[in-house]
């Protein structure tokens, strides 16, 4: 099985967007942490969906580039006819030079995959990211798993690695799920500035809320 397959479902997802969708309203926690940047940092946005972040982190003037594998997302950031900069690509090969950005941005994301695909992409976020700049992101935590396998058949394909039986939502596709100190050692090179489990939307959606800065 490839292990980083969830953009086809998302992809789906953005060409039929409705005007109300949550997936269009930034979050507070991301425009809390823009607010400590010094004017003009180079923002990346990895797997950007339709750019709730990656426009409003533009609108503050900020020079943003908005990374997603579903072009479908990205045609949507383009029509916004923000300053954006949109490009296609995968989260573990980023196309872009070392230490490009001040700061680097993926929400609900780069959990979407099994141990290797995650562990290179948190290689390429160090790589592209400037010393000292941070990231901001979230992962799934091991609490929120009970509660999907109450939902759904499931299999692990991998550590830490799951699939479930539930058509029509990205949960067929694998998704990685850990605990504090998994996901610390995931993070080597870098320095925990801010690390949170709690519950999103709904009951039992617990995720990691992280912030890190990139050591020298």
């Amino acid at each position: 099985m490839k292990a980083d397959t969830a953009d086809q479902h998302w992809n789906d997802q953005w060409a039929e967007i409705e005007d109300n969708s949550k997936w269009l309203r930034p979050e507070a926690d991301v425009m809390r942490w823009a607010a400590e940047f010094a004017p003009g940092s180079c923002v990346l946005d990895l797997g950007a969906g339709v750019g709730r972040h990656a426009l409003a982190l533009a609108a503050k003037g900020h020079p943003v580039t908005a990374l997603d594998a579903a072009p479908e997302g990205l045609s949507a950031i383009d029509a916004a006819g923000a300053e954006v900069t949109t490009v296609l690509g995968r989260m573990d090969q980023l196309p872009f030079e070392d230490r490009s950005f001040e700061h680097l941005l993926s929400w609900n994301v780069i959990y979407h995959g099994d141990e290797t695909v995650l562990l290179n992409t948190i290689n390429e976020i160090r790589r592209v990211l400037k010393p000292g700049g941070t990231f901001l992101g979230t992962m799934l935590s091991k609490r929120r798993l009970p509660f999907e396998q109450a939902k759904y058949s499931g299999r692990e394909i991998s550590r830490n690695a799951w699939v479930f039986d539930a058509p029509g939502t990205d949960k067929i596709h694998p998704h990685y799920f850990c605990n504090a100190a998994e996901l610390l050692a995931l993070f080597s090179g870098f320095e925990t500035l801010w690390l949170e489990d709690r519950e999103h939307d709904k009951p039992g959606s617990y995720h990691w809320h992280l912030k890190m800065e990139r050591l020298s």
